[in-house]
């Protein structure tokens, strides 16, 4: 009897030591991470793809410019489905500018549709919600394409149904600055909230069943952006302002009426937005410096550009931010949720256009993601939802909520 109760003793030790051991945490969390079906709404490596000819059907981790994000590295980070975005900074609010707007947007829209082309024994573009599912099972990843800056538009309606027919699914409907459709959480006031032409925008974007995103719109922008609209929006790459206090996040209020609205909140992993920084006289000082140096950065050619990037990116080496982390990360997790549910959240990382964490410097680490969502109690389920559930529910109501005359 003594012998039988001291080997039960010997197991459910070994049992629980199993449980409590990290190696066996790690491999569970990275075994549910893959089989998840995983996405990420917001990456900027088309930006790499113009720039420097990037090609993501190789291990970019070594390249000159620092690539977060490729094929071989969304294999093994497990990740599924990803929307490239064609960039496009704020340039003049004229027909020149509108045209080499254009012309920029029509070339990065190449590019991915040329690298999934290139790469299509691993990647095939994705046009609706069910395409990510779909293309997941058949062992592909999914690319989605979303356009960031809706100064691509110019004051051109029927753009956006062009753009929409060459696979783009979301606008942006401004970046870092105002433009005719909206006011930036990064500029002055100009508009007070959405344009006329902003409104008309969002119309159009209902009509076709094309994602309003919401990222880098001031408060009133997004306020207004909710009032007219007929479906779903989504916020592409940002966060939770009551973690870290800085406009590109959402505050409370607006996290509540985008519930409201029904859509979702897709955290960046970009670590201003995550946590806010220490204090850091000597960079901020020194990228003053460059802001001062070049005030019509967006004017200059791509030769000039390059210049000002290289002097950014010393910068940037020689007064480096501490890093944010994953935990940091699933802060604001915890706050979405404990404050509107679990509904309304998910990832967009916002890599290789600034999007980096302690310890998710590239794609290969989103399991990290998974691994502390587990080790805060989410469950599988719970976890799905954050890593594309939320995402594609807005995604499908977008679609169903178009007129039935449209595709």
């Amino acid at each position: 009897m003594v012998k039988w109760l001291i080997n039960v003793m010997i197991i459910v030790s070994y049992i629980m030591n199993s449980c409590n051991n990290p190696a066996n945490f790690d491999q569970k969390a990275r075994r549910i991470h893959h089989e998840l079906l995983t996405l990420d709404s917001h990456t900027d490596t088309p930006i790499d793809m113009v720039r420097w000819n990037a090609d993501i059907g190789q291990n970019l981790a070594d390249s000159a410019w620092g690539g977060k994000v490729d094929l071989p590295r969304m294999q093994k980070g497990g990740l599924d489905a990803i929307f490239f975005t064609a960039w496009i900074g704020q340039g003049p609010r004229t027909p020149e500018g509108y045209r080499q707007a254009r012309e920029k947007v029509n070339r990065t829209i190449q590019a991915i549709h040329d690298a999934v082309a290139k790469n299509s024994d691993r990647a095939e573009l994705a046009l609706t919600a069910a395409d990510a599912g779909r293309i997941a099972k058949a062992g592909k990843h999914a690319v989605y394409i979303g356009i960031e800056n809706g100064y691509a538009i110019g004051l051109d309606l029927s753009e956006i149904e062009r753009y929409y027919n060459l696979g783009a699914r979301y606008i942006t409907l401004c970046h870092t600055k105002n433009n005719d459709i909206c006011d930036s959480s990064n500029d002055t006031t100009e508009h007070h909230g959405l344009s006329e032409f902003g409104k008309k925008i969002v119309t159009e974007m209902n009509r076709l069943g094309m994602l309003v995103d919401l990222s880098h719109v001031s408060d009133e922008s997004f306020y207004d952006v909710l009032e007219i609209t007929t479906a779903p929006v989504i916020v592409s790459h940002s966060c939770a302002r009551a973690i870290c206090d800085n406009p590109r996040n959402l505050s409370d209020d607006m996290l509540l009426a985008l519930a409201e609205n029904g859509g979702v909140i897709q955290l960046a992993v970009y670590t201003e937005y995550v946590k806010t920084p220490e204090p850091n006289p000597e960079r901020e000082a020194a990228l003053q410096t460059l802001d001062a140096k070049y005030p019509n950065y967006e004017q200059m050619i791509e030769e000039e550009k390059r210049v000002v990037r290289q002097e950014y990116y010393t910068i940037r080496k020689k007064y480096p931010l501490k890093l944010a982390t994953v935990s940091d990360l699933v802060d604001h997790v915890d706050h979405i949720v404990n404050l509107i549910g679990i509904d309304y959240v998910g990832i967009g990382t916002d890599f290789d256009g600034g999007g980096e964490l302690a310890d998710l410097q590239d794609v290969s680490q989103m399991p990290n993601i998974t691994k502390e969502l587990l080790r805060r109690g989410y469950s599988k389920k719970d976890i799905q939802k954050i890593w594309s559930g939320n995402f594609l529910r807005v995604f499908r109501a977008v679609e169903q909520s178009r007129p039935k005359t449209i595709g």
